[in-house]
């Protein structure tokens, strides 16, 4: 019975690290750079507050890609359904 715990304990240590290595990567990537935040606070718009308010930071960062991609003095053009 001994022999069977000190290779069943390692080897259950080992995947329990293994499975919180890959939980740990998806938050590592899920994360936000604190001057994106920053920026975001710094100068936010009505919906951005709004969408912070009510569905939390990835929302309002979310919109607030958005704004940054769009080029600047011009509106995002809508593209025709038709064409």
């Amino acid at each position: 019975m001994t022999a069977w715990l000190s290779v069943l304990v390692p080897l259950l240590v080992m995947f329990f690290a293994l499975g919180m290595e890959r939980v740990e990567s998806k938050l590592r990537e899920s994360t936000v750079r604190p001057e994106e935040l920053e920026e975001l606070l710094e100068r936010p718009r009505p919906d951005e507050v709004r969408a912070l308010f009510r569905q939390g930071t990835g929302r309002a960062l979310e919109l607030f890609r958005l704004r940054n991609r769009a080029p600047r003095g011009r509106k995002p053009q809508k593209r025709d359904k038709a064409a």
